[in-house]
């Protein structure tokens, strides 16, 4: 688990820095082709069929609608504001699935956990201040990234067992392609031949996000969920450690206080529900 939170931490440095020169739905057209077709290819290896009546399921094509949405506004997000912010904000995303698992599936939530969720949600105004004059409308675009991704977990829960995690991540950065294709068209930004450090970032950023994704889905089905799950907030240290390393950026008091709060909230919703279960 740690090694997917760093892998990933890396994957959004490196998407952060081919932004600078690359149009961001080129980033997500080259990004979601690129680890397609890994996930195609290890699919193919396993002997699994790429399409199946299940990958048309109402609950997969859900789940590509908020892929396509948390994955368009985070990228912009790794483009537009410090990576240090984008990342703690994406820590929040737990705390919506608890919440959405409530409303969505009617899963029972004491009022412990609901106040877990909203003291990180406290978190996140903290760390945008909204009402201020250090509140950027650019940090938007983080939160709703935060929300889509929420809502494709939610999705991923109810998807069907048939589909294996090679389908669904294939499916997962087919959707991050529609998403890419789709903005470069609102946008009607030309496409641009990368350059040398842009090619680089994202030749290391395919396998290394499919990689992440591969620790991440190894670790939650083999190992023992209730102690690998906390593992999850140490990308938190890597982002912020990322982006003050190769960003030069600097945390505010309020960035730190607010990922306190995520932070513990976090945490605490994942002791509770363990103990819950007890």
């Amino acid at each position: 688990m740690i090694g997917a939170m760093a892998a990933f931490a890396a994957e959004d440095a490196l998407i952060k820095a081919a932004s600078e020169t690359l149009p961001t739905g080129q980033i997500l057209i080259l990004f979601g082709l690129g680890g397609a077709f890994v996930f195609a290819a290890l699919a193919m290896i396993d002997g699994q069929p790429l399409f199946s009546a299940a990958v048309v399921s109402r609950t997969m094509l859900a789940r590509v609608v908020f892929e396509v949405a948390g994955r368009l506004f985070y990228v912009l997000a790794l483009a537009l504001i410090p990576l240090s912010t984008a990342t703690v904000i994406l820590q929040a995303t737990p705390l919506v699935v608890v919440a959405g698992a409530s409303i969505v599936f009617g899963e029972s939530v004491g009022w412990r956990r609901w106040g877990a969720v909203l003291l990180g949600m406290i978190g996140v105004l903290v760390i945008v201040q909204p009402g201020t004059e250090a509140f950027s409308l650019l940090s938007l675009l983080a939160i709703f990234g935060m929300i889509g991704f929420a809502g494709r977990d939610l999705a991923s829960r109810a998807a069907p067992r048939s589909l294996s995690t090679s389908i669904l991540g294939l499916y997962g950065f087919l959707a991050v392609f529609v998403a890419g294709a789709l903005f470069t068209l609102w946008q009607r930004a030309p496409l641009v031949i990368p350059g040398r450090d842009a090619a680089f970032c994202l030749a290391v950023a395919v396998p290394v996000g499919v990689g992440a994704y591969a620790l991440l889905m190894r670790a939650m089905r083999t190992g023992d969920v209730s102690a690998v799950t906390p593992l999850r907030y140490t990308r938190l240290l890597f982002g912020i450690t990322l982006g003050i390393a190769l960003f030069g950026e600097r945390l505010s008091t309020n960035m730190i206080i607010g990922s306190a709060f995520i932070l513990l909230s976090g945490l605490f919703v994942i002791w509770r529900a363990k103990t819950v279960e007890l």
